[in-house]
């Protein structure tokens, strides 16, 4: 049985539909890559699963659950997790209280020990305020702040996006560790082959449907892949 389940997923915003019918599947402790020109409907499809899309019909079943109707709490309850590419930490909390607001952790103190081991950087600035971080620290607080509830699936939202250039290996190279911490990964990107060359599978969207599906390396070799949706090898 697939982890996450998407199938006929439709939807957008007030009366027009940025989603027309997208079928996935992820498999547990993968990285898959959601890739596609602008206004594909890359965010739209992460905000659909998470539940923060105002109007959707199909079907979302995670761990064999349907949970289209469940609202987001119950998600993030059951074992999902959401880093937004904006809003993903409290700027006027300290790293420490970033952590420590995050609800329904068990053994919290613990946890946060744990997270400062896995991101030694958090550990370092734990009292500094979020808002005086580096744009890589950010990130690593959003990831950690995502981790506390120790979740099955994270969804990333352009994770990369805001990053300094020299930093964007450091955070593929972050994604690529988590699904040995127990995580399975889709995530929403618009530099595609960095993304696809630490992902098991690729997914892209074009006009809001599945243009293409299947192995990242297949992907990545696929001469139309690359001309219309990927872009060229970086150097």
């Amino acid at each position: 049985m697939s982890l996450l389940t998407v199938e006929a997923l439709s939807g957008g915003y007030a009366e027009t539909d940025i989603l027309n019918g997208v079928d996935l599947a992820l498999e547990k402790d993968e990285i898959l890559t959601v890739a596609g020109p602008n206004g594909a409907g890359k965010s739209t499809l992460a905000k659909a699963i998470m539940g923060l899309l105002p109007r959707v019909r199909g079907r979302v079943t995670f761990e064999g659950r349907d949970i289209l109707a469940e609202p987001v709490e119950h998600r993030l309850a059951l074992g999902l997790a959401y880093v937004p590419q904006v809003g993903n930490v409290f700027p006027s909390l300290s790293v420490t209280e970033n952590l420590q607001v995050v609800a329904g952790v068990r053994d919290q103190r613990a946890r946060i020990v744990e997270l400062m081991q896995v991101f030694p950087a958090l550990a370092e600035r734990r009292r500094a305020r979020a808002g005086s971080l580096s744009g890589g620290e950010r990130q690593q607080l959003a990831f950690a702040r995502a981790l506390m509830s120790r979740p099955r699936l994270m969804i990333l939202d352009e994770p990369t996006a805001a990053l300094a250039p020299a930093l964007v290996a450091e955070s593929f190279s972050r994604i690529a560790r988590l699904p040995s911490l127990g995580v399975t990964v889709l995530m929403v990107e618009q530099r595609a082959r960095q993304a696809l060359a630490i992902s098991q599978r690729g997914c892209i969207l074009d006009g809001g449907r599945v243009a293409m599906l299947g192995p990242a390396a297949t992907l990545l070799a696929d001469p139309r892949a690359a001309a219309l949706y990927i872009g060229q090898a970086m150097h």
